[in-house]
């Protein structure tokens, strides 16, 4: 599990996938809520440390990006951690912000099937992107934004295994930003995320 951003941002630059021309920000320091001013970084802690306590519940062996918000850990050196682990899912948790405060929502992201680092896990990573996805709005009775695709995050370009991300909400729209915060909605967010990574290894 990869708690989306940090503490403080890391605007020096690294290549968007493995031998790429393209550079981008290491890590961004990502969005806040509008209502609560909590930072993405800290809303994405909170719920990915309960994701970890409900998942190693159910079974499963979890590794955490980081557990603190006082680190540096670029998006290729994330990806890294769940390469080096073989990990079977990498979950990167996030929340979302528009210019248009009524948006809201949850989507996930995954690569293009054209994807050049790592489309061999195109068709897993999207079956990872779509039962979370599902299961997530199931659970929290919030609106299916849908899967995208892209081949633009360096996050899911390092990858050499399957990959989503999520985004759970958007912090731009008030009444959303306050429900994330919620210590009953987080624990919603949670069963659902956990539900669709039971039905991505589901038989």
């Amino acid at each position: 599990i990869d708690a989306g951003h940090q503490q403080r941002g890391d605007s020096s630059l690294e290549p968007i996938g493995p031998g790429a021309a393209t550079y981008k920000a290491k890590v961004a320091s990502g969005t806040s809520g509008v209502a609560t001013g909590k930072p993405e970084y800290q809303l994405t802690l909170e719920v990915a440390l309960k994701l970890q306590k409900e998942l190693t519940r159910r079974g499963y062996d979890v590794l955490m990006t980081r557990t603190t918000h006082d680190v540096n850990i670029s998006n290729s050196a994330r990806a890294a951690v769940a390469n080096n682990a073989r990990c079977d899912a990498f979950i990167r948790i996030h929340a979302n912000g528009s210019s248009n405060a009524n948006v809201s929502g949850a989507i996930t992201i995954c690569q293009t099937p054209a994807n050049v680092y790592c489309g061999a896990y195109y068709s897993q990573s999207r079956r990872l992107s779509e039962q979370i996805l599902s299961h997530f709005t199931a659970s929290c009775g919030c609106r299916n934004g849908g899967i995208w695709e892209t081949d633009t995050m360096s996050g899911i370009n390092w990858c050499s295994v399957p990959v989503t991300i999520l985004e759970m909400g958007y912090m731009s729209n008030p009444s959303e930003d306050r429900m994330m915060s919620d210590p009953a909605y987080q624990g919603r967010m949670v069963q659902g995320i956990a539900n669709g990574i039971d039905a991505y290894f589901a038989p």
